[in-house]
């Protein structure tokens, strides 16, 4: 919230002085200067007014008054010892009057100094809202790796209120508190607005169709509570509802914790949807910088998929430095979102964790940024590292891309018929040298004919021809994950040494 009157009034080194009794909690928003008559159609609303006088008259001071008062402003600050050496009598019955707080303003004091204590106030209070969206998107991000529910609870505790998670029906999926899921049938008219969608499809009056973008949320005033409502899910059709409910107005902040609640939530209720490739569009949606979502770091930026679950969340929380990154779930592990520059950091920050993918550095393409990280996490689990960077995957090859289990699966079931009759060894030189005969009988130092005949066998027992470049390929690949797993292998000669 804004530094309020009272507040500004109370710093001793402005020397301020109410004229008009007891300040009001009234926010002030800025700080304005003006001699003019009128300076209403320069002021929004909320700002302290200071001025010296020096147009004012006292035929004019009530009409002066009334233009501050129905502008909306918090406040007059009046300069004595410059062009008045008091208020004037006019101006401060008027004040009263009409319900305008006037403050004193001392000779010493010069006008920039009130705007520059107010500007500092208001940069503490901008930074505090900061640090407050940013533990919040902090907690929230913990709590959507338990569950759905787990993330509404936090939301509703974070906003002092309640909070409803409704699916497309508007029926109640989570509600916190347990009571809260009664005011879910009030919301039925807001829902049908928000599930209106852009190019109504055929079959629908030309009357009803939307002309513009679907409402992504809509909020209600209440006696007595404050109701906000969002859309969750990316598409035409919503994939469920977000209703949040206060005593009071939501604050910017709020705002902000709300946004990155449905952030989160749409992510969830997307992904099990669509695979790998819209999760990374999704967490574009949350990386990017949406009017009401979670920040993003400026500039180029790289992603960590960490498997270690809250454990990374734990760790990022223990370390200042970590503050300027961006934490979020996705299916399976967390990505951190952290600048290029800090990446080496907070890698060091998270040792220990689990196994971490690190992306190339990323200034716009974040999508790409998070398939990198997950591949690389992919390969630092099948391996056993710690840490895998994108930029290493080409030079563990092709058998660094694969899944150990199914790959071991696949040269089982491949080279069993080979192995029953001994002939791994044969087929091994044979593709080693790249299907010339002379070569390879060279390798197993036997005739040029055996090798012929065993090769022969082994197109027979594997029901396709070694000489085909896709047989080839597939024989390579078993080969090879055959000879990770199992050391020493013979690559000269088989149990057949003798030509048939």
């Amino acid at each position: 919230m804004p530094p309020t009157l009272a507040s500004v009034a109370a710093l001793p080194q402005l020397g301020l002085r109410s004229l008009t009794g007891p300040l009001p909690d009234t926010a002030v928003v800025w700080v304005a200067v003006s001699e003019l008559e009128d300076p209403t159609p320069f002021l929004e609303g909320g700002e302290l007014l200071l001025t010296t006088g020096m147009r004012l008259t006292p035929a004019g001071a009530a009409g002066y008054v009334s233009r501050l008062v129905g502008r909306g402003v918090a406040g007059l600050g009046f300069a004595v010892g410059v062009i008045h050496d008091t208020v004037p009598g006019e101006l401060l019955a008027a004040a009263r009057d009409q319900g305008l707080v006037l403050l004193e303003v001392p000779r010493p004091t010069p006008f920039i100094a009130v705007g520059k204590a107010v500007s500092r106030m208001l940069a503490a209070e901008w930074y505090e809202d900061v640090t407050r969206a940013f533990r919040a998107q902090r907690e929230l991000t913990r709590a959507a790796l338990t569950g759905r529910d787990a993330l509404v609870a936090r939301l509703a505790r974070l906003l002092g209120g309640w909070a409803l998670l409704l699916d497309p029906a508007g029926g109640v999926l989570h509600a916190a508190p347990a009571s809260a899921a009664r005011r879910a049938g009030a919301l039925t008219p807001e829902l049908t607005r928000l599930r209106r969608a852009p190019g109504a499809r055929g079959g629908e009056p030309p009357a009803a169709r939307s002309t513009g973008a679907p409402s992504a949320s809509v909020a209600l005033s209440l006696p007595g509570e404050h109701i906000a409502v969002q859309r969750i899910g990316l598409g035409e059709r919503p994939r469920g509802f977000l209703a949040v409910g206060t005593g009071a107005p939501l604050p910017h902040v709020a705002h902000t914790i709300v946004g990155a609640a449905v952030a989160l939530l749409t992510l969830q209720s997307e992904a099990p949807r669509t695979g790998r490739d819209l999760r990374a569009s999704l967490a574009a949606l949350l990386l990017g910088r949406p009017a009401d979502g979670p920040a993003v770091p400026r500039g180029p930026v790289r992603v960590l998929a960490c498997a270690g679950g809250a454990a990374v969340l734990d760790a990022l929380e223990s370390d200042p430095a970590a503050g300027r990154g961006l934490a979020l779930p996705l299916d399976g592990y967390v990505a951190v979102v952290v600048p290029d520059e800090a990446s080496g950091t907070v890698e060091s920050l998270l040792a220990g964790t689990g196994p971490i993918g690190v992306s190339d550095p990323a200034a716009a393409d974040l999508p790409a940024a998070l398939r990198q990280a997950g591949d690389a996490l992919a390969a630092a689990t099948r391996s056993g590292r710690d840490v895998v960077r994108h930029s290493e995957l080409p030079g563990q090859g092709v058998l660094g891309l694969l899944d150990p289990r199914p790959a071991r699966a696949f040269a089982d079931a491949l080279l069993a018929p080979l192995r029953a009759e001994d002939l791994v060894g044969t087929v091994r030189a044979y593709i080693a040298a790249n299907g010339q005969g002379e070569a390879a009988a060279r390798a197993l130092g036997v005739h040029r004919h055996t090798l012929r005949s065993r090769m022969r066998r082994a197109a027979e027992l594997l029901g396709r021809d070694p000489d085909d470049p896709a047989v080839r390929v597939e024989l390579w690949i078993a080969l090879a994950v055959m000879s990770n797993e199992e050391s020493p292998i013979r690559h000269r000669g088989d149990s057949q040494s003798s030509a048939p």
